[in-house]
């Protein structure tokens, strides 16, 4: 059967994702996000909808859903360590937009009512919606990251955000055969440098700014980011502390042990860092060794205390492990060496690094998984650099979506 897709956004962005399946009897959802920008970035309004699929909780895929499923009253399926950590950062979503004066895009109310919503899956389970079969797998992004497999007259496999490599939080995403590929392009045209080598040279950096007296800042995403380097830093003998939402989300993940690698390896972790959780604590962990902290874009949260303690110490260092997008502090710290806080604007004295801890495909390992999933038609998505992969992809039916652009497809 034909089926109309319309991305509603992230076609040729990276972020606020949204994509409508319209077919013959059934409306179906994938994903409604936001752009955590300021003021924060909406996709375009979504229509009456029968179902909806939510790939992870990551603001940019989730954080719009409960427009939808609290208004429309229906039903939202993921994994269920997806749809906690979604709630968390629902709330917090309302909670940002209160305090920075934005109109709320949905209430306290809605979020709930979504919760009531979900119908939880785990990897390889199968439901049925109208003609067409559904089937969840790994997609190695963070905890419970899925990628769902559409079955009908032919195969759509939607990725969501994937990793294929291994991580020490969660393993790589494995190919699935299907017919059609929506898969990211996030990083199209860029390669990672090996892990290992990342690893080894991040924890070198570590030490060396400890054993010189210095004090590391590490800002992280509190889902995901904070959690895989709290494991690798988990062995050094250091005063550590985690500040921010990462210890409510390390706490969650640990709730749902079949979706971590290693769950024993991030317990020990956990029980490695000392936790803060309230100001005296906080000013304890100012003067600790090493700090990972939300936020991981230097925009807000605990983290601008930290730097604001070292900011003038050339011996301390603040080491950046996740993306920093434009118009950000973390984006201006590493192309101008300088920061706003509380307002005011300045030179930043310590030392700054960046290390390539992403948890997205890069462009040669998406290639490898289109090749092993051997589709017919690859779609991509959540990529301002698309065409990039254009060259790589001759042998394939390759369709570059732009937002509210319809197509259609057989599923």
């Amino acid at each position: 059967m034909k089926v109309k897709y319309q991305f509603l956004g992230g076609a040729d962005i990276v972020g606020r994702m949204g994509l409508i399946m319209e077919g013959p009897k059934k409306t179906v959802l994938i994903e409604y996000g936001m752009s955590p920008s300021k003021p924060p970035e909406y996709p375009m309004p979504a229509p009456r909808v029968d179902h909806v699929f939510l790939t992870h909780a990551h603001l940019d895929h989730c954080g719009m859903v409960p427009v939808v499923c609290g208004r429309q009253n229906c039903e939202l399926f993921t994994t269920p360590v997806t749809a906690e950590v979604g709630e968390l950062l629902m709330n917090d979503s309302l909670k940002i937009a209160k305090a920075e004066d934005y109109p709320q895009p949905y209430t306290a109310s809605d979020v709930d009512r979504t919760m009531r919503n979900v119908v939880p899956l785990t990897f390889g389970d199968t439901i049925e919606i109208g003609r067409t079969d559904v089937t969840l797998y790994s997609a190695g992004h963070i905890p419970g990251a899925s990628m769902f497999l559409f079955e009908g007259d032919t195969t759509m496999l939607y990725s969501g955000d994937i990793h294929t490599a291994d991580q020490r939080l969660v393993s790589g995403a494995k190919p699935v055969d299907c017919e059609t590929l929506f898969v990211e392009g996030t990083y199209g045209g860029r390669n990672h440098p090996p892990r290992s080598e990342t690893e080894v040279r991040f924890l070198n950096k570590v030490r060396e700014v400890v054993e010189r007296g210095g004090k590391c800042i590490i800002p992280c995403f509190a889902i995901g980011r904070t959690q895989e380097i709290m494991l690798l830093l988990k062995d050094l003998k250091y005063e550590m502390w985690v500040d921010g939402m990462g210890r409510s989300v390390t706490r969650m993940f640990l709730d749902y042990p079949e979706y971590l690698r290693d769950p024993k390896k991030l317990k020990a972790a956990k029980r490695n860092f000392n936790t803060v959780k309230n100001s005296n604590m906080r000013r304890n962990a100012s003067r600790g060794q090493v700090i990972v902290t939300t936020g991981g874009m230097l925009d807000g949260g605990p983290v601008l205390g930290y730097v604001n303690n070292v900011k003038n110490d050339p011996k301390s260092a603040i080491l950046i492990v996740g993306y920093q997008a434009e118009d950000t502090n973390g984006r201006m710290l590493l192309e101008q060496g300088s920061m706003v806080i509380d307002g005011e604007s300045y030179k930043i004295e310590c030392e700054v690094e960046r290390f390539d801890f992403s948890a997205h495909a890069d462009h040669s390992e998406i290639v490898d998984f289109i090749q092993k999933c051997d589709p017919k038609n690859v779609v991509f998505m959540h990529s301002e650099v698309r065409e990039l992969f254009l060259p790589d992809l001759q042998d394939y039916n390759v369709i570059l979506p732009e937002l509210g652009q319809n197509f259609e497809l057989e599923v």
